[in-house]
């Protein structure tokens, strides 16, 4: 197999592959026939410089098309991609290169001085550079499905980061979450606003929409409520994949409105609150889909297309893949998972980590992680329960729960809470929330501490760090 033979030269050349938008405010259109040719070029330029098949390639680059270009350069000539996000400082990404040492680093002329100053001293590809793609174009190589592609880190929710490999076999097996999850149809505009460097852009910025044979929007700006908004609707989205956060501050930092284009809305990377897939049903008249997997699985579970949406669930698990709940917490079988990663065991259930309980009609509810459970006064209470609840209220922009010990219940629910601007913190505020937490899910499950914070400590990838604020320092009020 290889993606850049059988899924990109095999598409339409006259196609729509890319939409890019740049920062500079430039737009421009590439076909699946140029980015087959440009991708063999870069692989050859790759190949000049000593590239060679299994050698790891790191990229430091943007939403941009040299991004997917690199990528595609490595699938092509059995190199392993190593994609980092721009968020990395040099000590972050000193760690990476230690890690994992590549063969070569590709960066955008505005990351150059990070990647020097995390210590790397290798030969370094800058882009933009049209001269990269006058090399001769490489041959696309057999590559077998075991054969490492792709290498993603782990956002470090419960640790340091960590590098995870992933097969050939990771590229063609997301044509599953393509399908029946991100939904796309052939022809259509996908854009997935994750940044470039997490697991979830290099699986749905440009890898499923293809195996669809849609077309891909990359935008190469900051984001902007608004701006987001006006993008879709110019650009005639049919298909948006943003996070949580994102569909959060969409909501509450910009006018909703019906979108034209837009057919089919996703989400995934931490829970989605239902409020906030109430407020884009309400105003767009679009079900926003939640969805899970972890860097080390690729997508397990998504809300199915063709049935109504229950807000808070992620769905059920995707055909073919078997998943199920064990003593709380979400098992899946990884024989049955084609986008599992290479160095776990097939040979026994995977333990994700995660607290998760099934409905009646199979459809699973995230509770947290194991260790952010809270348990008070033998109660066992699911973070994501207490932040929906808060979430619901409109002075919260945002909110965490964990747990706080104490000396009679062993532990109580405390809640750090960011305002929404021209909301001020005090005791009465705090009274309030926690009896509109109260009248939202059971009482027990209330904060008996609610703490307010100018922002929430999160990864570069977004995800909140609930073991930050479970630390000695509270957050400064």
């Amino acid at each position: 197999m290889n993606f850049a033979r059988d899924v990109v030269e095999s598409a339409p050349r006259a196609r729509r592959a890319l939409v890019v938008l740049e920062s500079s405010g430039t737009r421009r259109e590439l076909s699946f026939g140029e980015v087959a040719e440009r991708s063999a070029r870069l692989a050859g330029a790759l190949t000049a410089r000593g590239v060679r098949r299994g050698d790891v390639v790191t990229t430091v680059v943007g939403s941009t098309p040299e991004w997917v270009l690199a990528l595609l350069a490595c699938f092509r000539i059995g190199a392993v991609a190593l994609p980092c996000t721009e968020q990395l400082r040099a000590g972050d990404l000193h760690s990476r290169l230690e890690a994992v040492p590549p063969r070569l680093v590709v960066a955008s002329e505005r990351n150059v001085e990070t990647v020097i100053e995390a210590g790397f001293d290798g030969p370094l590809v800058r882009v933009p550079d049209e001269s990269l793609f006058e090399a001769a174009p490489a041959p696309a190589v057999e590559l077998d499905p075991e054969e490492a592609t792709l290498i993603t880190f782990t956002s470090g929710t419960a640790g340091d980061p960590k590098p995870i490999r992933h097969g050939q076999a990771y590229l063609e097996g997301q044509g599953v979450q393509a399908e029946h999850w991100l939904g796309a149809r052939p022809g259509e505009l996908v854009w997935c606003t994750a940044a470039s460097g997490w697991s979830k852009s290099a699986r749905n910025a440009f890898v499923a929409p293809w195996l669809r044979c849609a077309g891909a929007l990359l935008e190469d700006r900051r984001f902007e409520p608004e701006q987001r908004l006006a993008t879709a609707e110019r650009e005639g989205v049919n298909v948006l994949c943003m996070a949580p956060t994102e569909y959060r501050a969409v909501a509450r930092g910009a006018e909703l409105r019906r979108l034209p284009a837009l057919r089919h809305a996703v989400a995934a990377g931490e829970p989605l609150d239902p409020g906030v897939v109430h407020d884009w049903r309400a105003a767009t008249g679009v079900e926003i889909h939640d969805g899970y997997g972890q860097t080390e699985t690729g997508a397990i579970c998504g809300m199915p297309l063709g049935e109504p949406v229950r807000p808070g669930s992620m769905g059920r698990p995707l055909p073919g893949f078997d998943a199920w709940v064990e003593d709380g917490e979400l098992c899946a079988d990884p024989a049955t998972l084609p986008t599992f990663f290479l160095d776990g065991s097939r040979d026994r259930p995977w333990r994700t980590g995660d607290r998760v309980r099934a409905d009646e009609d199979g459809y699973l509810w995230f509770e947290g992680r194991t260790d952010d459970l809270i348990i008070s006064s033998g109660y066992r209470i699911g973070p994501f329960e207490v932040e929906s609840a808060l979430g619901s209220h409109p002075a919260v922009a945002e909110a965490a729960a964990v747990a706080a010990p104490d000396e009679v219940r062993g532990s109580v629910v405390r809640a750090v809470v960011v305002l929404r601007d021209g909301e001020r913190p005090s005791e009465e505020l705090a009274r309030v929330l926690q009896d509109h937490v109260k009248e939202r899910t059971a009482p027990y499950k209330h904060p008996r501490i609610v703490d307010f914070a100018a922002a929430l400590p999160k990864t570069a990838s977004g995800k909140v760090r609930r073991a930050q604020l479970r630390g000695p320092e509270p957050p400064r009020r």
